[in-house]
């Protein structure tokens, strides 16, 4: 199935792009799309063209003003529905709206109108419609400061700033790997409703995520200590919160050594939840990982030798390494959507400790092999 996405750098449409790729490589073929495409009317035509599902992700969320915001999203899809009449594309189409077509906003305004101008097209050649209506979205590497209080209350408390909450409604969100779920979902599966509400998994307060974000704080940040993760909730906005760190300047990060005549002792680190502790051996030269995981909290701690760390963000090309000596020992978190690698880069065996937040299951392994 040729499946083409506008917004593939969006936050949405990055977690969708990379599912495919990674998770699904024998389902889809990901037609390639740039935003540029929306000035070209030739572009964004051949890009029709190619596809056979189409998910029209790209929006804009804030601007210097509603109407800026309203104009912007309407002329998004006035340019898609041109090139769609012009390919006479007979395909799926799946448009991202939102929950605030109930509200007042332009921007809901926009959605709406967007979503019955782009049903009506595709009705009138053929083809098939969803409007997706969707709620509150959460989860790694959403834009701070734009359209997610998540995002902009997990930047501010990691930067040590205290968060305001403006008005404590209870919110609806959805995980961000949750509703890529429902849209693939809604391909392979089409519903015959031109409309698909996609719930939320819960209500939350506002007050409550600050709450809870300021516990990863207290514990992860401040006390080198993995927080109770006990609910699904939990952990995906643990993960969504250690999206936000500083990588660059984090790691690696330095262990307290206590010294005597008998050697020295560090703590690797605390947990208030179980998983999985292990260790290995590395013979010189020798390279272990390229792999990532798209749920997994996982920790390397080099015990003796020297190691080269290196990830990569996944759709990205820049690499990120980190050297550890276990005569200073310290340690690499690795986030999640991260490929990452393990190189012993001395003369000696390197000993490295690891912990990972949940046992390894053959049948679940959540591990995808990439090259960093």
């Amino acid at each position: 199935m040729k499946i083409g996405i506008t917004g593939q750098n969006g936050f949405i449409g990055w977690h969708l792009c990379q599912t495919i790729k990674y998770l699904y490589p024998n389902d889809f073929q990901l037609i390639p799309f740039e935003k540029t495409f929306f000035e070209n009317k030739t572009e964004l035509t051949s890009f029709v063209e190619q596809c056979t599902v189409i998910v029209h992700l790209a929006g804009v969320n804030k601007a210097s003003s509603e109407k800026k915001v309203y104009e912007e999203n309407y002329t998004l899809s006035t340019s898609l529905k041109g090139a769609i009449e012009t390919a006479n594309f007979k395909g799926h189409l799946l448009f991202a709206s939102s929950y605030q077509e109930q509200g007042d906003s332009l921007y809901g305004k926009a959605k709406k109108e967007s979503r019955v101008l782009l049903e009506k097209t595709i009705n009138s050649i053929g083809g098939k419609f969803t409007g997706l209506i969707i709620p509150n979205i959460y989860g790694p590497f959403c834009k701070s400061n734009y359209n997610s209080f998540v995002a902009t209350f997990c930047s501010k408390i990691i930067n040590d700033e205290k968060p305001e909450v403006i008005q404590n409604a209870e919110v609806p969100l959805l995980y961000v790997s949750s509703l890529v779920n429902k849209i693939l979902e809604a391909i392979a599966n089409p519903s015959n409703s031109s409309v698909l509400e996609i719930q939320p998994e819960l209500q939350v307060k506002v007050s409550s995520v600050l709450a809870l974000l300021n516990i990863f704080k207290a514990s992860y940040i401040d006390n080198n200590t993995i927080p109770s993760l006990l609910t699904s909730f939990e952990l995906q906005m643990f993960n969504t919160f250690r999206s936000y760190l500083d990588i660059e300047n984090r790691y690696p990060f330095l262990l307290e050594k206590h010294s005597d005549e008998r050697g020295f002792f560090s703590e690797i680190m605390r947990t208030e939840i179980g998983g999985q502790f292990s260790y290995s051996t590395t013979l010189p030269g020798i390279t272990r990982g390229n792999h990532f995981h798209t749920r997994k909290t996982e920790r390397f701690i080099v015990i003796e030798g020297k190691a080269k760390i290196s990830m990569r963000k996944i759709g990205s090309t820049e690499v990120h390494n980190y050297l550890l000596d276990g005569d200073e020992p310290s340690y690499v978190d690795m986030p999640i959507w991260y490929t990452h690698n393990l190189t012993n880069i001395g003369r000696a065996p390197l000993i490295t400790a690891f912990w990972i937040n949940e046992p390894y299951n053959p049948d679940d392994p959540d591990t995808y092999f990439e090259i960093v």
